[in-house]
């Protein structure tokens, strides 16, 4: 089996998975929950049909695949920030400082955007794929070093392994890492090594769609009693940073 065959096959298992996490997010209302990641989901199911439909259409595609992958960049960093939400939920200090962080953090990547995207040449059709690029590889390193910390700390956040937030930001994890790797290394390889670096990517989104539909259809796990120690770090926490907000 050649790399492009490869591609050809592992995508279409990732839009199948797209399907079923989308139809099951629709069915578990998990999208009350977890609006953001509903969004993601659904949006990247959206643009990979289109993208599969128009992959003869060599312009049409390269829109469209660029625009999906525009929208999973901002959408991937509002899922991080919404998986923050749910833990410092009742600690409203904590919550501001990593909503005004995240607000910063888009308005940054999309400014760096669009200074690349307006310093191609006009002829340049790939002006907008360099633009995204750039914006990409800073929105990975964001993501994966705020994740990095979420599950370093998550004892003291009470996260368990069981929780929906662990399974989202697991799978956001995984994909976001080998996606920093790819697009780290594409401009180093020629041809042959873009084609593997394409299969790595695709086989990692389809783990994280496994992932992802593995903690969505799993019986939902009843709350921990025992979080006293977690709560206390946390307060203390956002005791510190209402401190240091109303200085």
């Amino acid at each position: 089996m050649t790399p492009s065959d490869l591609i050809r096959d592992l995508g279409l298992l990732g839009l199948t998975l797209q399907g079923l996490l989308a139809v099951a997010m629709l069915a578990k209302r998990s999208w009350l929950r977890f609006p953001f990641f509903a969004a993601y989901v659904w949006a990247s199911f959206v643009f990979g049909v289109a993208g599969y439909t128009l992959k003869t259409s060599p312009k049409p595609y390269f829109y469209v695949y660029w625009t999906g992958e525009a929208f999973g960049i901002v959408l991937g960093l509002l899922i991080v920030y919404e998986i923050f939400r749910h833990l410092f939920s009742v600690h409203v200090a904590l919550l501001r400082l990593a909503t005004i962080t995240f607000k910063i953090a888009i308005v940054v990547l999309l400014s760096a955007g669009l200074i690349v995207f307006l310093m191609q040449p006009p002829s340049h059709t790939s002006n907008i794929g360099a633009a995204v690029q750039a914006v990409e590889q800073a929105a990975r390193v964001i993501e994966v070093g705020l994740l990095m910390i979420l599950f370093i700390c998550s004892a003291a956040f009470g996260l368990h392994w069981k929780q929906a937030e662990f399974g989202i930001a697991l799978g956001l994890g995984f994909f976001a890492t080998i996606e920093l790797l790819v697009v780290t290394m594409r401009p180093m390889v020629d041809h042959p090594g873009a084609l593997l670096l394409n299969v790595m990517r695709i086989a990692a989104l389809d783990c994280s769609l496994f992932i992802w539909l593995g903690y969505l259809l799993a019986p939902p796990e009843r709350a921990a009693t025992t979080l006293n120690v977690q709560r206390a770090q946390l307060e203390q926490w956002n005791q510190a940073v209402t401190e240091l907000i109303n200085r």
